[in-house]
């Protein structure tokens, strides 16, 4: 999915002394927003949203759309700062064994969630079983994998539904034992899919999931919570526990058919501010055109176009390399990304995003795969047409809400004039929409698939979108040497070894370009100056709690 300063690649190893250590608690038309969240109307933060792809359970978002809302209304035994740094919330401690196969978690007594009821071991051993357990199919069921038990709970028509790695000690403290050693485990737990669940839930997972109830800073509004297609109001969650309490009334998320309809909102005040980007076409002006109040800044997100193998001449096989290779080294990134972006978005070199790393991008085996390179593009295909002879039009979708058509359209352009071939861009009006055909393995296409950081680690780029299985690994790619370096990446408990290890993997899908990577991400964002304590994350989000509005 889903989310600026340098974060470590292995994060939990270095900021949780997980190694003979554990980690401990720190001690962070607007009419709509205003008539229909139970809150202080006059405060409501008005942002901007798009239609979630489904009902509103951790265990099933792999999507902005939704996890913008989750991230909101639910807190997880650990948060991540602004600048990606990880502090316990609802955890009290997390402590490793010698080895980093098994972690106690001791939970704080006070968290409760929004209908009252307490939040206890329970509330974390059930949500994960539930989103692990191959029954209930859950679209973020691979988040799970490190813990015993998975693979049996998970396996295709498997009836089992409690992973035997889960042990509960008390009511506010349970044991989680893992496959292999993982140092960075704790790391993961910010993330949505490890968030509680409370009982209510396990009743109807699908009602729940249009009116969800949680223990973070917001709650849904008793009165049009969920307007589908319109607006998503929260208000403040009063008893929240944690340290990031709100200083506004709430937040409505209004949802948008495209980005220019954003910024127009923000510059006429029926907006607030932008959660995520500007518009392409606003890159050039919104610092004239916001001042005092805007942001730019590098983030852990990165744009791709993903391939999916079963496409006829892109298979696993000597024709599908050569043509993958040959369709990245026709897009001059860095001419699409000066004219397009103008220079806020950097060509990518990496399957990463150059935050994540104290040495910035990580010099990659092969990566003058995404060099521009036209000569080399046209001796590629040529090659390829010799195996098997092209046929039809290239085609890359993506969602017309987003924003996107301007960039497709160039990228594209490269294509078709390097290689002589119908390239075009492919459009869904939704991102829903484009997200359904992707999800059902029915589109049939090259898509574009961002990726925004869950965790601030690259294992969250590399696990989820490429691992065999991966729970949003949507075209389809496996291949035994990457999944068994991702295996050993995770095992290390030294920082430097680690990220060699993940290079490797890298190089890795350098070599078949399961997703051709383009752009690195920043926060391009502006809000009005009504705003005060305005900031964006680590991976670009905006920071709603903070927020006080005048």
């Amino acid at each position: 999915m889903k989310r600026s300063k340098k974060v470590s690649v292995a994060a939990g190893i270095a900021a949780a002394t997980l190694l003979g250590g554990s980690l401990t608690a720190c001690g962070s038309d607007d009419k709509s927003g205003s008539n229909n969240a139970s809150g202080n109307g006059s405060n409501i933060i008005l942002t901007d949203g798009t239609e979630p792809q489904n009902p509103l359970v951790t265990t099933n978002t792999n999507e902005n759309g939704g996890g913008r809302v989750l991230d909101q209304i639910y807190t997880g035994l650990v948060r991540y700062t602004n600048d990606g740094k990880v502090e316990n919330a609802v955890a009290e401690k997390i402590t490793p064994n010698d080895d980093a196969t098994e972690y106690t978690i001791k939970l704080k007594d006070a968290w409760t969630f929004t209908n009252g009821e307490k939040v206890t071991a329970d509330s974390f051993i059930d949500a994960w079983n539930y989103g692990a357990a191959a029954k209930n199919a859950q679209l973020q069921a691979d988040f799970y994998s490190p813990i015993e038990g998975f693979d049996a709970v998970s396996k295709e028509g498997s009836t089992e539904d409690k992973m035997s790695g889960l042990q509960k000690v008390s009511d506010l403290e349970f044991k989680v034992k893992l496959s292999q050693p993982e140092s960075s485990f704790p790391v993961r737990l910010g993330a949505s899919p490890y968030m509680p669940l409370p009982k209510a839930a396990f009743e109807d997972m699908k009602a729940f999931g249009e009116k969800p109830i949680g223990n973070g800073p917001y709650k849904l509004a008793d009165k049009n919570g969920w307007v589908h297609n319109q607006e998503i109001n929260l208000v403040t969650n009063e008893d929240y526990k944690g340290e990031n309490k709100p200083k506004n009334g709430g937040v409505t998320f209004k949802m948008y058919n495209n980005l220019d309809t954003v910024y127009t909102d923000l510059q006429s005040g029926n907006l607030d501010l932008t959660y995520n980007t500007v518009p392409s076409n606003a890159m050039a002006v919104y610092k004239d055109d916001f001042p005092d109040s805007h942001e730019d800044k590098p983030i852990a997100a990165i744009q791709n176009v993903t391939i999916p193998e079963r496409l006829a001449h892109f298979g696993n096989d000597e024709e599908g390399k050569l043509r993958r290779e040959a369709i990245s080294l026709s897009i001059n990134r860095k001419l699409v990304a000066d004219k397009i972006f103008h220079g806020s978005r950097v060509p990518a070199k990496d399957f990463g995003a150059p935050t994540l790393g104290e040495g910035g991008t990580p010099d990659i085996k092969g990566n003058d795969v995404l060099d521009n390179n036209p000569e080399k593009a046209k001796e590629l295909w040529k090659k390829a047409d010799e195996i098997k002879p092209w046929s039809g039009t290239f085609e890359i979708a993506y969602n017309a809400d987003g924003g996107h058509k301007e960039w497709v359209e160039a990228v594209t352009n490269d294509i078709s004039q390097t290689l002589g071939i119908q390239a075009q861009g492919k459009s869904y009006p939704t991102f829903k929409a484009m997200r359904d055909e992707i999800t059902n393995k029915k589109i049939n296409t090259a898509f574009r698939s961002g990726w925004q950081a869950d965790y601030p680690s690259i294992a969250n780029f590399l696990e989820p979108q490429y691992a065999t299985g991966g729970s949003s690994n949507d075209g389809g790619y496996s291949n035994p040497e990457f999944d068994k370096l991702l295996k050993e990446a995770a095992a290390q408990t030294d920082e430097k070894k680690a990220q060699e290890t993940y290079n490797k993997a890298q190089a890795v899908l350098m070599e078949q370009l399961p997703a051709i990577p383009l752009f690195y991400y920043a926060a391009t964002d502006a809000w009005n100056t009504n705003l005060s304590n305005v900031a964006y994350s680590w991976n670009g989000t905006a920071d709603l709690p903070p927020i006080e509005k005048k």
